[in-house]
């Protein structure tokens, strides 16, 4: 299906440029407006988005849109991704709307929007959305008595911060964890430290600042080093690093080594399945999940399902499958009893949860399997489709034919920036790191 504004993951470029502009932003709400409006009720979207300075550019330009559709347009203002999936549900809404590009620097932006049951939209909404973009956006424009209001929900932390806490088992507190939580200077910068205190942890915050232009600059899930010395030196026994929007996080244990999302997820999946919690038999996980973690279930009776990378994937095949455990090994990880999309922060509070019950310390609790080496590279490209030329391929065919079968190999571009993304796995740890450079050599040459 051809696509002119969606992604992978809503729609997303660089602000002011593009589809990232706000007279794009008002189509899309006024067209998004007009799909949804359903029956004689009143119709109401749920507004969220990060600390960007665009942000407060893009939300007024999406609410210019849905009133003028007439929708009743709530918004939270600086929110976590999972908190508007969640709202959406709490307040009976026929929308939500994120404004945010996740881990992506401050001058990217995006809008990912949420169906009413609380689920990313299906790419054939998407598709009902595009076409109204570019077409019938004046059937969409209401009378005046019919415009819709626009509200500031005040009580929105409150809500999620209480949702969250309520995830944590009946009796259990994180009394006696020092924590350090990096917010990545994000949308979770209040509501996560905030959860953290209240259960009872001596909380350490960091990237918990943010001035419209920090976000994801050299802090959170994609740069957790900071974080991980400052575990060390105050000697706490954890710490958790979300990205922009908190729909994912990387720990570190209290030796300061990074935790990753397929550990994470080992550890989730064994401990439901001990308590008679875990439904589907295993996990849904993507292609670059670990190779140990998959070994790791099947010597427990356990399935690993893969999927294409994105966590929308994931979350359609555990909906399809009944699976309650899912994710990404970059730390997006999705828990059904729970949540609809990922959410860092329950997440972090699950891990916790298990350290707290069993005693152990985060180095223990997170080891739960020894991953089979690893190598990812990612090699910028300025247009085109780098994989196509003859000699990327046949690098390609050679390096599969050199592991034969003792290994994988997985080359793809990536849904959310201008890169291709070069992975191999296997136990020769020299030979693929010889084969991923090799191939990221030829990309090079014609990228």
């Amino acid at each position: 299906m051809s696509r002119s504004y969606f992604g992978t993951d809503g729609i997303r470029g660089r602000v002011n440029q593009g589809l990232m502009t706000p007279d794009i932003a008002m189509r899309v709400g006024l067209a998004a407006g007009r799909a949804f409006i359903r029956g004689d009720h009143v119709h109401r979207v749920v507004i969220g988005k990060d600390t960007r300075r665009s942000g407060y550019m893009f939300e007024p330009a999406l609410a210019a849109g849905f009133t003028a559709a007439g929708m009743d347009v709530i918004m939270v203002g600086p929110m976590p991704t999972p908190a508007i999936a969640m709202l959406v549900k709490s307040l009976r809404a026929d929308l939500g709307v994120m404004i945010s590009a996740s881990h992506n620097p401050h001058y990217d932006n995006g809008i990912k929007f949420f169906g009413p049951d609380g689920y990313k939209l299906s790419d054939e909404r998407e598709a009902e959305i595009e076409q109204l973009i570019d077409g019938g956006l004046a059937a969409a424009l209401v009378e005046p008595d019919l415009i819709g209001s626009a509200t500031r929900l005040e009580d929105a932390r409150g809500r999620y911060v209480e949702f969250a806490k309520a995830t944590v088992p009946n009796g259990v507190t994180l009394d006696g964890l020092k924590v350090v939580v990096d917010c990545a200077n994000g949308a979770a910068y209040k509501v996560a430290p905030m959860v953290l205190w209240e259960l009872g942890a001596d909380v350490i915050p960091m990237g918990v600042a943010p001035n419209g232009f920090n976000i994801n600059a050299g802090c959170g899930s994609t740069h957790p080093e900071d974080m991980c010395a400052r575990v060390v030196a105050e000697g706490a026994d954890l710490g958790i690093a979300l990205d922009g929007d908190a729909d994912r996080l990387i720990l570190c244990n209290e030796k300061g080594r990074i935790v990753d999302g397929d550990q994470i997820m080992a550890l989730i999946t064994r401990n439901w399945h001990r308590r008679g919690l875990l439904k589907g038999g295993g996990l849904v996980a993507t292609v670059m999940s670990n190779l140990g973690l998959e070994r790791l279930l099947v010597g427990e009776g356990l399935s690993l399902e893969r999927t294409k990378v994105g966590d929308r994937h994931v979350v359609e095949r555990m909906r399809g499958g009944g699976f309650n455990v899912g994710g990404e090994q970059s730390g997006h990880i999705v828990l059904s009893d729970f949540t609809t999309t990922g959410d860092g922060l329950i997440s972090a509070l699950q891990v916790m949860t298990e350290i707290k019950q069993s005693g152990v310390s985060a180095s223990e609790a997170c080891s739960q399997f020894d991953p089979v080496p690893q190598v990812l590279k990612n090699v910028r490209f300025m247009g085109g489709d780098p994989l196509s030329a003859d000699k990327v391929q046949a690098c390609i065919r050679a390096a599969e034919a050199e592991l034969n079968g003792a290994g994988r190999l997985l080359i793809r571009k990536s849904g959310t920036e201008p890169l291709v993304r070069v992975m191999a796995e296997g136990d020769d740890e020299g030979k693929i790191n010889r084969l991923v450079d090799q191939i990221c050599h030829e990309i090079e040459l014609v990228a």
